[in-house]
């Protein structure tokens, strides 16, 4: 549904003209695992989006429709219980918005947009972005950008139950066009880097599948990574997380330090130290030196962080014999999902075509690929 259809079912239903926001999903170009050791990534938000038509109820009642679920969720402001699914989401918003003293009043509300879902673009942090962003216009609330990302954060932690780190949040509020972020993920303090390169585009290819490994694996690896401080801090005081180590720190201890726990160590050290050196490349204009950065870092997120599968790897490798694309990497948590491609604008249908037709005669899945560009964050249009 395009922004004109869904103003004009807001309207039919509620009688009432809405305020329109567009809330875009985020990827990641490089910087993978190293958000929950207080380190850099680098995303960017991608114009595949949530939208969202609201307007003051004029009383204490929330309605929300989510057209392509078909489902409607009704609250009051007074009183605002944990839902179901993806209602926590906007209860969650609502509620922290409350707890911050901010004067929420009732609303309605219709949700659209066409983030593919369980895709790894971050849909649940556009919803919660829409929300917070929304809210803030429609009732004047004077959030500040972080607020609002934070208020996201909460929603997802306290309401839906998933720890997540901040950068799809993040993501979602700042995102620029033809901009990438590098976030510090401990300062919570950022700056842009161009990535403004007409001839190529981002390329998603999901794997459709997601190992159940995923969970336990990810809070083995923090656990891991938590390991390495304990013992690095016993030796280097000012060791507050892998953040502050070097490879020579770590190569100083390795007697000491598990060979598992080394690796992700490791992993994680190379992994900030290519975020800079990528930051570097954009300043540069260098486009081929970024890619093999996001090469190596999927080579350490499959040997070294082992979040990696099958399907990611062979995703990847297809892509190291063709000269129209530029760079690779698996994105995200692991364990299934995406992998995001940088390739050469002539050569996308081509592209498309080879990945699906290798991808599915090898897993007998066929993988959905998704074309992007790096857009704007959060925002409201007339």
């Amino acid at each position: 549904m395009q922004l004109d259809d869904l103003r004009r079912a807001f309207l039919r239903h509620f009688q009432t003209d809405p305020l329109l926001i567009v809330s875009p999903g985020r990827v990641n170009l490089i910087g993978e695992h190293t958000d929950y050791n207080e380190g850099y990534v680098m995303p960017g938000a991608i114009d595949k989006a949530v939208i969202v038509a609201m307007a003051p109820s004029g009383s204490d009642l929330c309605e929300v429709h989510a057209l392509n679920l078909q489902q409607t969720d009704r609250f009051y402001v007074s009183h605002i219980s944990q839902g179901e699914g993806w209602q926590n989401y906007v209860r969650g918003v609502v509620y922290f918005m409350q707890q911050r003293g901010h004067a929420v009043q009732g609303f309605y509300a219709m949700i659209d947009g066409d983030i593919p879902m369980g895709s790894g673009l971050s849909s649940s942090a556009a919803l919660e972005g829409a929300f917070s962003f929304g809210l803030h216009q429609l009732f004047g609330l004077e959030l500040t950008p972080l607020e609002m990302a934070l208020i996201g954060q909460q929603a997802e932690h306290h309401y839906v139950g998933v720890r997540c780190g901040i950068m799809d949040q993040y993501t979602n509020i700042f995102g620029r066009r033809n901009q990438l972020i590098r976030l510090d993920c401990r300062s919570l303090q950022h700056v842009y880097l161009p990535f403004d390169f007409p001839d190529y585009c981002i390329v998603l290819c999901n794997s459709m599948v997601h190992h159940s490994l995923a969970s336990s694996a990810y809070n083995e690896r923090r656990r891991q990574c938590e390991e390495g401080v304990s013992i690095l801090k016993k030796y280097h005081p000012e060791v507050k997380s892998l953040r502050d180590a070097s490879s020579a720190m770590l190569h100083e201890h390795i007697q000491e330090i598990p060979p598992k726990v080394y690796m992700r160590c490791m992993y994680v050290v190379e992994e900030n130290e290519r975020v800079l050196l990528a930051g570097s490349c954009l300043q540069q204009g260098n486009l081929e030196k970024f890619g093999d950065l996001m090469y190596a870092s999927h080579i350490g997120l499959q040997k070294q962080y082992e979040v990696s599968c099958e399907e990611l790897d062979y995703l990847v490798e297809l892509t190291l014999n063709r000269e129209d694309v530029i760079g690779a990497r698996m994105m995200g948590g692991g364990f299934g999902g995406c992998t995001i491609n940088i390739v050469h604008r002539d050569a996308v249908d081509d592209f498309k075509q080879y990945i699906v037709s290798a991808y599915q005669k090898k897993f007998h899945r066929v993988p959905e690929i998704y074309v992007g560009q790096i857009v704007d964050g959060v925002h409201a249009v007339d």
